[in-house]
């Protein structure tokens, strides 16, 4: 054993030291054998000092740790060396050592020394994480470790497919920056730290944003670590995208627990929509119904506002009726990515701008057979495109609507089959009654309920020559002109068999009349059945509450008792019930026999309506009214004697005079040099089935040296909707001839519009029943702007009737309509009378004009040339 004499060989401090040091130290000499061996290296080995001291290294398996270094043999010179070495004691017991070797010099001597540090916790820790690491990042929960300020320690996979951060984006950053939004509660997110003081840990639902600044609604499980002295060290979380696996669940759960308890879908629906709000808060949202008919009507929208919605009600879906009309007209998802300047929009956009809702996203939504039942829309506040999280709600809520749709619309087929006709799908026996009973219930006082009975006449006939499917037919087209001569608000129902039933409520007793008349007027145009044209007309019978009756058994016993009077005055016919059937009669009959005297004795007269052009107040035309005052039965208004023409066969006369007289008219004008620039003159719907009409027009104009543009014939929408050939083969030879057709009445009608877009006709004519409540009314004034956007897009003319007031002036001259009539500027008058008016109307606009000449000349402009005709 070799041995060498050294300072070493004195037990010293620092051997003291090594003995103590938790890492185990070895001195070896240059030869190779050890010269010191720790008490750690005891242990590590299993091997005492004692037996090791002096002997070679070979005996530690380390001898490879001593190959020589280069430049080590200067003094005190240093050179370091660690690897990871594997050490079994006598016993068995193995551990992961990490060793250092150390040159040292001492005493012109170098020595190697060796530390050696047992790492094996340290491994067993390093494998521990890499093993919870791999498992984190193989769990669907992103995993969050934070410091105790928040700030981001770690982040699995899961948080980085969750929220788009990678790991090295995340650390260091606060989280509450990172994924708080808009929207965000930070309060709630803040609140957190709450979960933190608790032992326990604890749980909160918040909405946050990924990197794309979408939404997530996430649940957040968080629990603080501790050190021994229960320092919070690190904030362990556990986030869960709950988006859909329980919001959306609660979205299912909150609709169908309304359906089940039988609430009304009106109801069903606004809630599904608040809770849509609740989880998206940046959205508006609304649910409308399309019905068979393909029109719109509002179902939920709580956070619309109520004139938007009522607005929309009744409204036809069409390519540019919004994103609404236009998603359920396609049957695909629309976007309106800017309201203000998408042209869908136009009609609608107003009252939405003015809340702050400036983009809107509608998608269909679909019953099992395909069909297009509703839609559901958001809106938004900015102009922007739907976000996932948008998407997932809406396809939960496109099923769920479905549900709450088809549910109504079951209920809807149930209701028909227990109270409607399945044949023509009017109200039926059982139904009626109900619904005379709410008309009498709600009658004002001073007002009336007429129910007028129906019998189809020689119905029998029809059946027995052409067979029951084609009387079917019959009935079915009878039921349709029925429904197109009431308003809304009237009540039409079959009893059974051939009987129908007309109810009219809340009307003054003289509107009565002429409302039966024109259903009676309407039945009796020929209609083609099997290839044959097939008379078609009614007996009927009219009865009064409260005047004639006030219980509805009584009502109905009148109406038919009244209904069989006509049958016996020949059919064809109404009558109104009264205890002296026979003198009511006679009184039919003297007016008839009046009105044949008048025209024969030429005591009709023409009255003039002007017709003011609302862009610069110019006559636009007049409107002729045809009058009559009988020196016995005093004045008749037209709303009378028309239908008695009618019903006599007096029509065909009185629309031939109206014509004669009104273009003899306006020859005098134009020879006294008044500028009355076109006469309307009012025509029946019978005047169009006369294929003379047009030569009679023609020939008129000739005999007065008119041009054919100073005529204008008025037609009413039941004629221009006919299909039948004679009464459009008669507009067509007019419009051919150079005279215009006015369509009357435009709107109080179920005008089809691809029909109307074929008409020859030339101007629209609001009827007067819409002014009085255009300024009150949103219905109104809805149906009023139609019209004019109607008459707008065929290029027509629209002259509104019956305007009284500038209030009603204002708003028609802003909706774009083009010409006005009415007793804001005069009422029908005698030739004398308005031709004074026309001199006055002039002078007053001549003078208008100077002054605003006037002030234009004193600008420095040129004036313009302004000639006031007067009167030869």
């Amino acid at each position: 054993m070799r041995r060498h004499n050294s300072s070493l060989d004195d037990q010293s401090l620092w051997q003291v030291a090594l003995d103590h040091a938790r890492d185990a130290a070895i001195i070896i000499d240059d030869g190779g054998y050890i010269r010191f061996f720790s008490q750690t290296a005891e242990r590590f080995w299993g091997i005492g000092r004692a037996e090791l001291i002096g002997c070679h290294c070979d005996r530690l398996g380390i001898s490879a740790m001593l190959q020589p270094i280069a430049g080590s043999h200067h003094s005190n010179a240093a050179s370091e060396l660690t690897v990871e070495i594997e050490i079994t004691s006598r016993d068995g017991r193995s551990i992961t050592a990490e060793l250092t070797r150390s040159t040292i010099g001492a005493d012109g001597c170098d020595y190697t020394l060796l530390t050696v540090r047992d790492v094996t916790p340290e491994l067993e820790r390093r494998k521990g994480i890499e093993l919870l690491t791999s498992i984190a990042d193989r769990t669907t929960r992103a995993v969050l470790v934070t410091d105790p300020e928040l700030r981001i320690l770690y982040t699995n996979a899961a948080f980085a497919v969750l929220f788009g951060y990678g790991a090295d984006e995340a650390k260091g950053r606060n989280i509450i920056d990172l994924l708080a939004g808009h929207h965000t509660n930070r309060r709630m997110m803040a609140g957190l730290k709450r979960w933190m003081a608790d032992d326990e840990g604890g749980e909160e639902e918040i909405l946050v944003y990924d990197k794309n600044g979408e939404e997530v609604w996430i649940s957040a499980d968080v629990k603080a670590l501790r050190d021994p002295q229960g320092r919070i060290t690190q904030v362990f979380a556990l986030l869960t995208d709950i988006s859909e696996t329980r919001q959306l669940r609660m979205l299912q759960q909150l609709t169908l627990g309304a359906l089940a308890d039988e609430i009304p879908t009106t109801e069903v629906a606004d809630r599904m929509c608040r809770f849509v709000e609740k989880i998206a808060p940046d959205v508006v949202s609304s649910l409308l119904h399309v019905d068979a008919q393909g029109l719109l009507h509002p179902l939920g929208g709580p956070s619309l506002p109520d004139d938007y919605s009522r607005a929309l009600d009744g409204v036809p879906i069409g390519p540019q009726v919004g994103a609404c009309g236009a998603s359920a007209y396609y049957g695909e998802p629309v976007l309106a990515l800017d309201i203000d300047t998408d042209p869908r929009w136009e009609p609608f956009k107003k009252r939405l701008l003015e809340i702050g809702l400036r983009a809107c996203w509608s998608s269909p939504i679909k019953a099992k057979d395909g069909r297009v039942i509703g839609t559901f829309a958001f809106y938004f506040r900015a102009c922007r495109p739907p976000s996932h999280w948008h998407h997932r709600i809406v396809d939960a809520c496109l099923h769920l609507g479905a549900l709450a749709i088809e549910r109504m619309e079951s209920r809807a087929q149930i209701a028909r089959l227990a109270y409607f006709d399945m044949l023509t799908g009017l109200p039926n026996r059982a139904r009626l009654r109900d619904l005379i009973g709410e008309a009498t219930a709600a009658c004002p006082q001073g007002r009336s309920v007429a129910l007028a009975f129906l019998d189809v006449d020689n119905f029998k006939d029809i059946n027995d020559t052409l067979g029951h499917a084609a009387g079917d037919e019959f009935l079915v087209e009878f039921a349709r002109r029925l429904r197109d001569q009431v308003q809304p608000g009237d009540v039409v129902g079959r009893l059974g068999g051939d009987e129908f039933v007309v109810v009219l409520p809340n009307r003054e007793p003289a509107e009565i009349e002429p409302v039966v008349a024109r259903i009676s007027d309407a039945l009796m145009l020929p209609f083609t059945l099997c290839n044959s044209q097939v008379p078609m007309s009614a007996s009927i019978g009219v009865s009064l509450y409260p005047d004639n009756a006030t219980d509805i058994d009584t009502l109905i016993n009148q109406a038919d008792t009244a209904m069989y009077r006509a049958k016996r005055s020949g059919r064809s016919t109404y009558r109104l019930f009264n205890c002296d059937m026979h003198g009511a009669a006679e009184q039919r009959m003297a007016y008839a026999a009046a009105l044949r005297s008048a025209l024969a004795d030429s005591r009709l007269e023409l009255h003039y309506q002007p017709q003011i052009r609302t862009a610069d107040g110019a006559l636009h035309g007049v409107e002729a009214m045809a009058r009559w005052h009988d020196p016995v039965l005093g004045p008749v208004p037209p709303a009378k004697f028309i239908p008695l023409a009618e019903e006599c066969g007096l029509i065909d006369q009185i629309a031939c005079w109206s014509i004669r007289e009104a273009c003899r008219q306006m020859r005098v004008w134009r020879d006294q040099g008044l500028e009355v620039p076109s006469v309307a003159v009012n025509l029946s719907p019978i005047n169009f089935e006369n294929p003379a009409l047009p030569t009679l027009v023609a020939d008129t104009l000739a005999s007065y040296h008119l041009p054919p543009e100073a005529l204008m014939l008025e037609v009413t929408e039941g004629v221009a909707q006919d299909n039948r050939s004679t009464a459009h083969d008669t507009m067509v030879a007019l419009r051919r001839i150079g005279v215009g057709l006015s369509l009357d009445d435009f709107g109080t009608g179920y005008s089809n519009l691809n029909r109307l877009a074929q008409l020859p006709i030339r101007e629209l004519k609001i009827d007067r029943g819409f002014m009085s409540e255009l300024e009150t009314s949103p219905t109104a004034c809805a149906v009023v702007t139609t019209v004019v956007r109607v008459g707008q897009s065929l290029a027509l003319s629209v002259v509104a009737e019956g305007v009284e007031t500038k209030a009603q002036f204002q708003l028609l001259s802003e909706l774009g309509c083009d010409v006005v009539q009415g007793f804001l500027y005069a009422p029908a008058l005698a030739p004398e009378r308005f031709e004074e008016w026309l001199l006055g109307y002039s002078a007053t606009r001549a003078g208008r004009m100077s002054d605003r000449i006037g002030a234009t000349a004193e600008d420095g402009r040129p004036p313009s040339r302004v000639t006031t005709r007067r009167r030869r």
